[in-house]
């Protein structure tokens, strides 16, 4: 059960959903996907949390599941529905983030005593009255479920320490359950220059300011490598007023909303991708480059060195350090042949470790581990 699922909805929350059920299929399991419209709930992104509850309730009694998995805090008050029945399946929820950091993480950017980017009245919303309700939906998943699924070890002590989630096991995200054609971004088509990457939200915690400024240190230095930014946000007129501030603006093409095919596309064009984030759970993107055989540059922060290996499959740097990163930025550009074997270790690492069937049977393993006797209760 999830909010939002592809193709109508660009979210690595639906894209995780989909890998682990096309896992969980290929290892043998029938598997059912709910979200908005079908045999889901009616209605608005806004109204899915209650709106789920009914229609959720009916698909469990015809289909007879051992096991219903949530996703996110949306997921809040199907839980607590499933949880007061007398026979009921077993009850997984997967909370890729907790909401008190991500709350947390929307502050002021700022390096050496210097703002490097503010919140802007969306953000300042989302912190004062949408952070609440998620945090409240997410504790009410936690307190629910038999079992708490984290993408990290990291988001794991998190949700046990924010949430009060009792029984908590790791379950990475997945990539690579079917096959994604690229693209051509027609605009950049010609463009020769080989860019670095950066995918996501734009939003103040994804610290895109860090890596405006890194950039504008290279530039000091006479380096002028160009940067793609794909994705859409409230913090999009705010980034761009800091390009032209810190005169990097004719290095940087902000692209706006891509399919997953220009995306793809501008994966296997980049140099690296770029994670300048202070505060994530497991960013599906990194997976994403990484099977297209790209390096990652990415902060230090929650699980990404879990899956980022620093040397061997790209570089890590301190959060909110611009001289670091641009440091690292510099390194894939002065070095070719490390750029392309970091890429190549990191596809190999995916392909190893985050398949969508190696994925199924961790979580097959986290079922049995906690509930050996499984079936229905």
């Amino acid at each position: 059960m999830a909010n939002t699922l592809p193709p109508v909805d660009l979210s690595g929350v639906g894209e995780q959903v989909l890998q682990l059920a096309t896992g969980l299929r290929e290892r043998g399991h029938e598997v059912e996907v709910l979200g908005r419209g079908g045999l889901g709930a009616r209605g608005s992104k806004r109204s899915f949390p209650i709106r789920i509850v009914l229609p959720a309730l009916r698909r469990i009694d015809a289909f007879a599941p051992d096991v219903v998995q949530t996703h996110e805090s949306d997921g809040g008050f199907l839980a607590s529905a499933i949880r007061r029945r007398r026979r009921r399946p077993l009850l997984v929820a997967m909370l890729q983030v907790s909401y008190i950091e991500e709350r947390r993480a929307v502050r002021p950017l700022s390096w050496n005593g210097e703002v490097l980017g503010r919140p802007g009245a969306n953000e300042r919303r989302f912190r004062l009255f949408k952070a609440p309700l998620q945090i409240a939906l997410g504790r009410r998943s936690a307190k629910a479920a038999d079992l708490v699924l984290a993408p990290s070890a990291v988001t794991a002590l998190e949700l046990e320490r924010d949430y009060r989630a009792r029984q908590v096991a790791v379950v990475p995200n997945a990539c690579g359950g079917w096959p994604v054609v690229p693209q051509p971004i027609a605009e950049l088509e010609e463009a020769m220059e080989r860019p670095y990457l950066f995918v996501g939200r734009l939003r103040i915690r994804k610290g895109v300011e860090v890596l405006l400024a890194a950039l504008a240190r290279l530039r000091g230095a006479g380096r002028t490598p160009a940067l793609w930014v794909i994705g859409e946000g409230e913090h999009r007129e705010a980034l761009g007023e800091a390009a032209r501030r810190l005169g990097v603006a004719n290095q940087v093409r902000f692209l706006g909303r891509r399919s997953a095919g220009e995306v793809r596309w501008a994966q296997e064009r980049c140099r690296a991708l770029v994670v300048p984030s202070i505060y994530e759970g497991m960013p599906l993107v990194i997976l994403e480059a990484m099977a297209a055989g790209r390096p990652v540059i990415a902060s230090r922060v929650s699980g990404i060195p879990e899956v980022v290996m620093d040397g061997e499959t790209g570089w890590l740097v301190a959060p909110e350090n611009p001289p670091e990163l641009a440091d690292a930025l510099e390194q894939a550009l002065d070095s070719p042949a490390e750029e392309r074997r970091r890429g190549a270790a990191g596809q190999r690492r995916v392909e190893r470790e985050y398949g969508p069937v190696r994925v199924a049977e961790l979580w097959e393993n986290a079922i049995a581990t906690a509930y050996p006797g499984g079936g229905h209760r």
